[in-house]
């Protein structure tokens, strides 16, 4: 799930201010400080030793930075936003898992009221149905990224909750996801771990790289966020406004929509 400034997360994650703030940097020179610093504030927000070892323990992630200057989704076409990834592709692979799990599908729709296409729509789009989940640290990611001056703010709260997460053992100081710290089959951000997660194969324990409970949470976070059992979520339709909020690029949001159709279809 991608990065989105979201007010109301920056809130409920926010770190609280007294004291000296970590003074966030547009180069590796002033990371080390910055670390120092932040695990004061860390500790404030309720963040235990692992978490903070955890902290102590992140580098200057310099491919999350490339990443996040040259992200071209936002400048795409919708057609040829679909076309670079894999849009048919994803469609006819999506309505054969659908066939293939029906009962598992059925389940999630029963119980968070979303329709299977857009489940699946969503893990086809993020990870390519988990082949694709990422190369990179997920604490450094995160750590530069709320380090960053350019959305500082936003990823603070996201660091927290990753300190907080490597604190319940749900991740560790070495876990891999995508270059802005996503994790799992459907790339979430720590904070949407640890506000929407949930256990989907009853195993008692959360883990995103597990699909039942990647999938699951993805359900969960839709429907947290207002999806309407039975509604409509085609652009203008009662359930595009949730598909919005799971990522930012208005092609990204089309593309889900047009292509869970088609899988449900």
């Amino acid at each position: 799930m991608r990065a989105l400034p979201l007010i109301a997360f920056v809130a409920a994650f926010a770190v609280p201010t007294a004291g000296l703030a970590a003074k966030c940097g547009n180069n590796s020179g002033g990371y080390g400080t910055w670390k120092a610093a932040f695990a004061d504030e860390a500790k404030r927000a309720g963040v235990k030793s692992r978490g903070l070892q955890a902290l102590a323990g992140t580098q200057y992630a310099k491919r999350t930075i490339a990443a996040d200057r040259n992200q071209k989704s936002f400048k795409y076409s919708l057609e040829k936003f679909m076309q670079v990834r894999g849009a048919n592709t994803i469609v006819a692979q999506g309505r054969k898992r659908k066939a293939q799990n029906a009962g598992f599908y059925q389940g999630l729709e029963k119980r968070y009221g979303v329709p299977a296409g857009v489940i699946i729509a969503i893990h086809g789009m993020e990870t390519g149905f988990g082949r694709f989940k990422g190369d990179s640290n997920v604490m450094s990611a995160i750590a530069t990224l709320a380090y960053d001056c350019r959305r500082s703010e936003f990823f603070t709260g996201h660091l927290v909750a990753a300190l907080k997460l490597v604190d319940r053992g749900i991740i560790s100081p070495g876990s891999i996801g995508a270059k802005h710290g996503e994790l799992g089959h459907t790339q979430f951000l720590p904070g949407n771990v640890l506000k929407y997660g949930v256990d989907g194969n009853g195993d008692g324990r959360l883990d995103l790289n597990n699909q039942a409970d990647a999938l699951a949470s993805t359900a969960n976070f839709l429907r947290k966020k207002g999806w309407k059992p039975g509604g409509g979520y085609q652009k203008g339709q009662t359930n595009f406004r949730v598909i919005q909020a799971w990522n930012a690029a208005g092609v990204y949001q089309q593309a889900i929509a047009i292509m869970a159709a088609k899988i449900d279809g």
